[in-house]
């Protein structure tokens, strides 16, 4: 190899698909109420790839949930799929009642702002969603487009007590089999999923304690969770009205927190989102299954 050959190859831009470039686990430091936190992050594609998609998971999941759709979108993006403080490896807050949406809105500012980009995309999922429709509703948002994962401005009371219900609850599992069985159980709203991912689920859901396995969330977030019991259905429409950016909004046909009358609605006023069903899921489809994957995709890829 030539001279030349040579330094044009050290000097060459580095490839910005993400096809070349597996999961890297990093994490960016921020502020809370009562003082500092760490909030981990897998990241997915080509590190220099200006094109962001962020990924945010559901109230007791982790950003491990994405695997199957970070790699399909890796090829066009960079990927980043944090895990909201509390899930996760991100820390846990000492003081409970700081969990909640404004912190999760904050740490997620401070984590586009340590990605260096001016604009992302987002898909959300069950509480994902929600952080993203309030980070997208506010003037010169960062998000130029927003996938709204079984969510929208009108979340049922019915589904958040049944949520409050075994949040921060689950047993000590003695074995793995055990905690997939568990996991299969609470979740059995997610739809058929293959063995394969019932047991990526688990393996991601759960860290090891004395005596076997725990799920990977802080119970505190329970806590919290329950200490504000609804009783009436939480509207959000303000905030839905005021975002600006392509909406695709994806609802379980089956799910008992986005209503189909409030899908339509989202297709009717504000962003007038694209709407989606999935026949056969609940709350919340997991964005696994390749025709859910390929719905997302080609949404994000016309941006």
């Amino acid at each position: 190899m030539s001279l030349l050959s040579a330094l044009r190859r050290l000097f060459q831009p580095a490839p910005v698909s993400g096809r070349d470039y597996g999961l890297r686990e990093r994490s960016v430091q921020c502020i809370g109420p009562h003082g500092l936190h760490r909030m981990a992050y897998t990241e997915w594609g080509g590190p220099r790839n200006p094109r962001v998609v962020i990924c945010a998971h559901g109230l007791t999941r982790n950003g491990r949930d994405f695997d199957d759709l970070a790699r399909v979108l890796a090829r066009d993006y960079r990927v980043v799929c944090p895990d909201v403080v509390g899930r996760g490896r991100s820390d846990w807050l000492g003081v409970k009642a700081d969990y909640g949406f404004p912190l999760y809105v904050a740490d997620m500012v401070t984590l586009i702002a340590r990605l260096d980009v001016p604009q992302v995309h987002w898909v959300g999922t069950s509480m994902g969603g929600l952080i993203g429709m309030l980070i997208a509703s506010q003037p010169h948002s960062p998000i130029t487009r927003l996938v709204l994962n079984d969510v929208g401005p009108v979340i049922t009371a019915a589904s958040l007590r049944r949520i409050g219900q075994y949040v921060g609850s689950a047993p000590r599992f003695p074995t793995m089999a055990a905690a997939e069985a568990y996991i299969r159980e609470v979740s059995a709203p997610f739809g058929p999923l293959t063995d394969a991912q019932w047991q990526h689920l688990t393996r991601f859901s759960v860290r090891p304690v004395e005596g076997g396995f725990a799920m990977i969330y802080d119970p505190g977030i329970g806590e919290v969770f329950r200490q504000t019991p609804l009783l009436v259905d939480v509207d959000l429409w303000t905030v839905y009205d005021h975002v600006r950016c392509p909406t695709l909004a994806l609802r379980g046909a089956e799910s008992d927190l986005l209503e189909a009358s409030t899908l339509q609605a989202m297709g009717e006023r504000g962003p007038r989102a694209r709407t989606v069903e999935f026949p056969g899921v609940g709350h919340a489809p997991m964005l696994m299954a390749e025709d859910q994957i390929a719905v997302v995709r080609d949404f994000l890829r016309e941006g």
